[in-house]
């Protein structure tokens, strides 16, 4: 998928999308949510854990892991259960397929029937956010931190604020999660989003330090490479063609598919 000049692609309204910019050959999909699959109703293992398994799953239920069906049960009524399992079930295969169309209409019929579970709300939140329904992807995913008092998911609430055009609410969640942390990965993935956002609006300075490299080493992750990517934007915004030229190289080198490239060679070459 080609992506735009800060390393996404473009969703409705034109506006970046922070989940959908790099379907490139390290990671997609859901995986830019790491280490969440095993909570997540995008993609649950089939591989199950836990104590005994119930025997009224259905469908795409029966892959749901064990944790996940005892804590929707611990929150739902007991005649809701099942249904509610089976429809996110479906979500979660939707997910997993690339059907987010699908995977929202699930979702909804879950959080219908079980509007308390944390990964029911996760899901919805996830499914809308990448069909580009940005409300929708910030009440549910709101809804989830509330409920599991996690931060995973704070940098896919800043980029739908930003495709929102909610600048000091992006700032506002910048700071919480700054206050709050999280996973190194969770917290790249929100200088990425940030910085972007200070690109957007000229302020080149503050995105550069923010996203400025470090040691640049091959064991760079993918959320390295797209912080990486930013900076050289920001580099060459201040013309300095020389450093944004070097990043540049540098994720060339990695992972020449890379998205936005062609732009990121443009801005540098206006650079000089």
């Amino acid at each position: 998928m080609a992506g735009n000049k800060d390393g996404r692609s473009k969703g409705r309204r034109g506006r970046p999308r922070h989940g959908q910019r790099r379907e490139t050959p390290r990671r997609t999909g859901e995986d830019r949510t790491a280490g969440r699959k095993e909570r997540s109703g995008g993609g649950a293992p089939r591989s199950q854990r836990g104590g005994k398994r119930r025997r009224d799953l259905k469908g795409a239920a029966v892959n749901l892991p064990n944790f996940v069906v005892e804590a929707l049960e611990r929150v739902t009524p007991a005649e809701r259960v099942a249904a509610a399992l089976e429809a996110l079930g479906e979500a979660s295969a939707a997910m997993a397929d690339g059907r987010y169309h699908a995977a929202v209409k699930h979702a909804r019929r879950a959080k219908e029937l079980a509007p308390n579970d944390a990964t029911v709300r996760e899901t919805l939140g996830l499914a809308a956010y990448r069909i580009g329904d940005w409300q929708t992807a910030l009440r549910e995913l709101r809804a989830y931190r509330r409920m599991a008092g996690d931060t995973t998911h704070l940098p896919v609430e800043m980029d739908a604020l930003r495709a929102l055009g909610r600048d000091r609410d992006v700032s506002k969640a910048w700071e919480e999660l700054q206050r709050r942390g999280g996973r190194p990965q969770v917290l790249k993935e929100g200088a990425v989003v940030y910085a972007s956002h200070l690109l957007d609006r000229g302020d080149a300075r503050e995105a550069w330090e923010i996203t400025r490299p470090g040691r640049m080493t091959d064991e760079a992750h993918e959320a390295d490479l797209r912080t990486w990517y930013v900076a050289a934007r920001a580099a060459a915004r201040l013309g300095d063609a020389e450093t944004a030229r070097k990043i540049a190289d540098t994720i060339v080198r990695l992972d020449p598919g890379f998205p936005g490239l062609d732009q990121l060679d443009r801005e540098i070459a206006a650079a000089r």
